[in-house]
């Protein structure tokens, strides 16, 4: 089985990315298995927290343990999507078994939305420091692991599908750019708090620039931008006319 995890920042597009890889009849598909963990370790408070930790493994090695074990003749490909900040406290052996996936977008379309839900967010929050850092030690140890920008999914889903998939020696289908509207039997018990826009969806939406930061979330912004931009210098690219 290839087991890949997808590491993305939070009001990105990784649920929708998410849905794209559950059409794909060879494939499972696992929704933040560290969120308990991560709200276990940190004590943050987001929406929901005790039915979360209630109701998921919080012991995060434990976690990534069973999936790096699990098998499943009937799925080819195990597709964790994870959000970075949810790494915390971790052994990174697991690392070295899974193909590893970084969904990068610019602090700029996310510290607004993001800021409604966590009005005190920092760096940290938006989990650009972490994914930076994952993919340094990722680089060092030789791995090979794939950033995809959002804006350049969004301009060109099947473009991006396609190198992607061509990355991770996977067959691309065309059952990955369209889903039903509504919510998905794997969908996390937080899904109510976060997945509004993508439960509307049947596929990925159309790009649309973000107007610009209130003057307030400029100093996190600037914070952020150095991570994004490191990243950025690597992401998958295509020609677009």
């Amino acid at each position: 089985m290839k087991r890949i995890c997808l590491w993305s920042g939070p009001r990105n597009i990784s649920t929708a990315l998410m849905y794209s890889f559950a059409q794909r009849e060879d494939t499972q598909v696992i929704d933040e298995p560290l969120y308990g963990h991560y709200l276990r370790v940190t004590g943050t408070l987001h929406p929901g927290r005790e039915e979360i930790m209630k109701n998921t493994n919080c012991d995060g090695n434990a976690v990534m343990k069973m999936l790096i074990d699990k098998r499943n003749n009937s799925n080819k490909v195990l597709f964790i999507k994870q959000m970075s900040h949810h790494f915390q406290q971790l052994n990174k052996d697991f690392l070295s078994q899974t193909e590893n996936i970084f969904l990068i977008r610019d602090p700029k379309e996310v510290l607004s939305s993001l800021t409604i839900q966590l009005p005190n967010a920092n760096v940290r929050d938006t989990g650009l420091d972490i994914q930076w850092q994952l993919y340094q030690t990722l680089k060092s140890s030789g791995a090979s692991p794939i950033i995809i920008d959002s804006r350049e999914l969004l301009i060109n889903p099947e473009s991006i599908l396609t190198l992607l998939c061509k990355q991770l020696s996977i067959k691309f289908s065309k059952k990955m750019l369209a889903w039903k509207a509504g919510p998905i039997k794997e969908d996390g018990i937080w899904s109510k708090y976060w997945y509004q826009t993508v439960h509307k969806s049947t596929g990925f939406i159309s790009y649309s620039a973000k107007p610009d930061l209130p003057e307030k979330l400029l100093p996190l912004y600037y914070k952020c931008l150095p991570y994004y931009e490191n990243l950025l210098k690597n992401a998958l690219v295509t020609k677009r006319s």
